[in-house]
């Protein structure tokens, strides 16, 4: 019995390809390229031949032609909060739209991207896309790489950086005045870790614009964005306090917060009780919640940060840039709001 395999079959080349489709086997890259300029008719003679030679190109071999990887980092918290698998979600797509792939780092706090850095470093990627706080010298890192960087939802604390970020300010107004003008005048908060950056920018504009409307007592509690901290925040608070309003920095705690109230404490909202959140995540209008909330317009931002980010890669001498968005109220059934 003679158990030696056939010989494999050589694959073609790109010039096997070129020959054979009868063109330049620079116009045979290019039709394997997203978004280089090549004619239907040619691109479709080319991909017939390399379909026919069983030829694929490498991905490694053409960014050794081109310089790039086309590789891009996205370093993003991995708390348990619907807003961000959104956002991965967008950036993604977004990306994978112009022929480049994702290297996904997530961070359980913001306080370790100093060590998920080093694992970066490891990645030839052109640039990085970055949802956490950098300090200076993290950002010197990146230039002194030369990678590519867009802050998302974060700026860079002063120091000159590429960002995207969400303008709540606006939103954040109309909530907590709507709320007070409509017989709000107990409030209680609930925050997010002490180290996320846009939740503690939430939690000091609230108690700012309280502050403003001579609302100076307002009890504090922290969860770490999951649903079950805002639950068990929501709980602490309304076995001390006796409350008009909560304020939760993010979505998926404000609904944790909701049930916490209407079952675990039998208090009727709106009526009794007003809960709103930020972010606006798709459960949240949900009809069992159709929460009170101030939207990121996460498509827009993600296709600002990859435009930004594919600019630089392209450009590295374009210089830093902050793209501002604005927050959208999504008015529930969760909030007594005037309008």
């Amino acid at each position: 019995m003679n158990d030696s395999k056939p010989p494999r079959r050589r694959s073609g080349t790109s010039y096997d390809v070129a020959r054979h489709a009868g063109v330049s086997q620079s116009a045979v890259s290019r039709a394997f390229r997203e978004g280089a300029s090549v004619a239907p008719a040619t691109r479709a003679r080319i991909v017939a031949a390399a379909d026919e030679l069983g030829y694929r190109p490498n991905a490694i071999a053409q960014g050794l032609i081109t310089r790039r990887s086309n590789l891009v980092a996205v370093i993003i918290s991995n708390l348990t909060n619907l807003y961000y698998p959104e956002v991965l979600a967008a950036l993604t797509a977004k990306l994978s739209a112009r022929g480049i792939r994702v290297l996904l780092f997530t961070l359980a706090a913001e306080s370790e991207v100093d060590h998920m850095l080093d694992q970066v470093w490891r990645y030839q990627v052109d640039g990085a896309i970055v949802a956490a706080r950098l300090s200076p010298a993290q950002l010197d890192a990146f230039r002194n790489r030369d990678i590519a960087l867009v802050l998302y939802n974060r700026d860079g604390g002063g120091s000159p950086v590429a960002s995207v970020s969400c303008e709540f300010a606006a939103g954040e107004t109309m909530l907590i005045d709507g709320l007070i003008a409509a017989g709000c005048r107990s409030f209680g908060v609930i925050a997010g870790p002490a180290d996320s950056t846009v939740g503690e920018a939430h939690v000091r504009d609230v108690f700012t614009r309280l502050a403003l409307a001579g609302i100076d007592k307002v009890p504090l509690d922290r969860g770490d964005f999951s649903y079950e901290s805002g639950h068990a925040a929501a709980l602490r608070l309304l076995k001390k306090y006796q409350l008009d309003a909560i304020i939760a920095a993010n979505d998926v705690m404000a609904l944790g917060a909701m049930d916490a109230a209407r079952i675990d404490c039998n208090i009727a909202i709106p009526e009794k009780l007003s809960v709103v959140g930020f972010d606006g995540v798709a459960p949240a209008q949900w009809r069992s919640y159709r929460l009170t909330t101030v939207r990121q317009p996460v498509g827009r931002m993600t296709e600002a940060a990859v435009s930004m980010l594919i600019e630089r890669i392209e450009n590295p001498a374009i210089g830093p840039e902050r793209r501002l968005f604005s927050g959208k109220l999504i008015r529930g059934a969760s909030a007594k709001l005037a309008s």
